[in-house]
C-alpha cells in the first residue's frame, strides 16, 4: 500500500490463481522416512525437473530435514539453483559433458558424474581455473546402454582418473550406475548390474582410487531389491508418491493436488457441439462449465476422451477436445461459478489421481508431474523452516 492506496501488485497477489498445485510436504517427508527404513543406508533425494514439478528447492529442504543426506539433479544448472537457494548439502549432477559450466560447478562444490576421459580432462582443467578440487563419481553402464562408461573402457577411465587425482584438481569419491529392470520384482532382474558395479569397484581400487560411495538403486531398487542398496541409494519417483514396482504398493503418498475453478456456466440444447471440430455433441440438454486450464498447463490432451474432474465431490466428465488454456466439463445444474475443480486429488475421496491421468494418457506418472506448466501456481503446505 502506498499513501493509503492499494498497489496493482498487491491486488494481483491477493487474487486467486486460475490453477493451483498444492504440495503436501508432510507426505514427502513420510515418503523419505519409508525409503530410509527400507534401505538402511544414506538417501540421495532426486529433485531434477523442478522436483518432478513439486518445486526443487522446497522439496530439497523437506527431504534434507526428513533425513536425506544428498541431493541429485540432472544438470549443473539445476545444482547451481539449489546452491544459490542456500542448500549446503552434497549435490550430485549427472548430465555432464566438456561444454557444461564445469568451472562454476567445481567452485560451488557440486559433485559431478564422469563417464569418459574427455569429460574428465575438461573437469580437471575447469577445477584448475576455479582454484578448486572437483569431486567425481565415475559412471559405469551396467545395462541401460544410455549413460556411463562401457565396461571395455572402464579400466582406462579409472587409470586416467587416478592420474588426474594426482594433480590435486579432482577427487574420485564415488562410483555409480543405474538399473534398467528394477521395476520388475524378481531379484534376477538386478543381479547383473550389482555384480558389474562391484567388479568395477575392484578395478578402480586396483588402479589406485578409493571411492567412498557406491550407488545403484533407484526408487524401485530401494523398495524391492535389497541387494542393490550398497553404500547409498537414490530416489526420485518414490519421493513424490509414485509406485514403480510392477504389481506392488508400498504405501507411498502422492504429494501434489491440482485445483482450478469454474469460471463460466452455460446450458446447451441437445445436438450442441463442444470445442474444436465438435468432437462431442450433447445428446440431451446439458449444463457445461468452463475450467481455465489446458494442455499448456500439463493436462494431457488424451483426457479429452474419458477424462473427468471432481466438483463438489461429484465426478464430471470432460466434454469436447481439451484446448491449450481451457477445458469444458458437463456438470450438475447446482454447480456455481467459483466452485473448486479438482483435477488431481485424493483417490480416497473419489478424485482423479496422477496415476489415473497417466493410464488414460498412455504414459507414466513421472511424465505427468514433470509436465505441469508454469502457469499452475504453487502453494506449499507444511514446508519446514530453514534451508540447509
Amino acid at each position: 500500500m502506498i499513501g493509503g492506496q492499494t498497489t496493482v501488485m498487491e491486488t494481483r497477489q491477493a487474487l486467486p490463481p486460475l490453477a493451483l498445485r498444492t504440495i503436501d510436504h508432510a507426505a514427502i517427508a513420510r515418503n523419505v522416512h519409508r525409503l530410509l527404513e527400507a534401505s538402511g543406508v544414506p538417501l540421495m533425494a532426486v529433485v531434477k525437473s523442478d522436483g518432478f514439478g513439486h518445486g526443487a528447492l522446497e522439496v530439497a529442504q523437506t527431504a534434507l530435514t526428513a533425513g536425506a543426506t544428498w541431493l541429485g539433479v540432472a544438470t549443473i544448472d539445476e545444482a547451481v539453483e539449489l546452491r544459490l537457494g542456500g542448500i549446503r548439502a552434497p549435490i550430485f549432477a549427472w548430465l555432464v559433458d566438456p561444454w557444461a559450466d564445469l568451472e562454476t560447478a567445481a567452485g560451488l562444490r557440486i559433485t559431478l558424474s564422469c563417464a569418459n576421459v574427455d569429460t574428465l580432462r575438461a573437469i580437471e582443467d575447469a577445477a584448475g581455473r576455479a582454484g578448486a578440487v572437483a569431486d567425481l563419481h565415475l559412471e559405469l553402464d551396467t545395462g541401460m546402454s544410455r549413460g556411463g562408461s562401457s565396461p571395455e573402457l572402464w579400466a582406462a577411465l579409472c587409470a586416467a582418473a587416478a592420474d588426474a587425482a594426482g594433480t590435486g584438481r579432482v577427487r574420485v569419491t564415488g562410483l555409480w550406475s543405474h538399473l534398467a529392470n528394477a521395476t520388475l520384482p524378481g531379484d534376477e532382474n538386478v543381479h547383473g548390474p550389482v555384480d558389474a558395479l562391484l567388479a568395477a569397484r575392484d578395478v578402480a581400487v586396483e588402479l589406485g582410487l578409493a571411492p567412498r560411495e557406491l550407488h545403484l538403486a533407484n526408487s524401485a531398487g530401494i523398495l524391492a531389491h535389497p541387494s542393490t542398496h550398497l553404500t547409498m541409494v537414490r530416489s526420485a519417483a518414490a519421493l513424490y508418491g509414485i509406485e514403480t514396482v510392477s504389481g506392488r504398493s508400498y504405501g507411498l503418498e502422492p504429494a501434489m493436488r491440482i485445483t482450478s475453478r469454474v469460471t463460466q456456466l452455460r446450458s446447451v440444447a441437445a445436438g450442441t457441439g463442444v470445442g474444436y471440430l465438435h468432437a462431442w455433441s450433447a445428446p440431451a440438454r446439458a449444463t457445461l462449465a468452463l475450467v481455465p486450464i489446458g494442455y499448456a498447463d500439463g493436462v494431457p490432451r488424451a483426457l479429452s476422451d474419458g477424462g473427468s474432474v471432481s466438483i463438489n465431490g461429484v465426478r464430471c466428465a470432460v466434454r469436447g477436445t481439451i484446448s491449450m488454456d481451457q477445458l469444458v466439463v458437463e456438470v450438475p445444474q447446482a454447480t456455481a461459478i467459483g466452485d473448486e475443480v479438482v483435477l488431481i486429488g485424493d483417490a480416497d475421496r473419489g478424485e482423479p489421481t496422477v496415476a489415473e491421468w497417466a493410464e488414460r494418457a498412455g504414459t507414466l506418472p513421472h511424465d505427468i508431474l514433470s509436465g505441469i506448466g508454469s502457469r499452475v501456481a504453487f502453494a506449499h503446505d507444511g514446508l519446514p523452516a530453514g534451508v540447509r
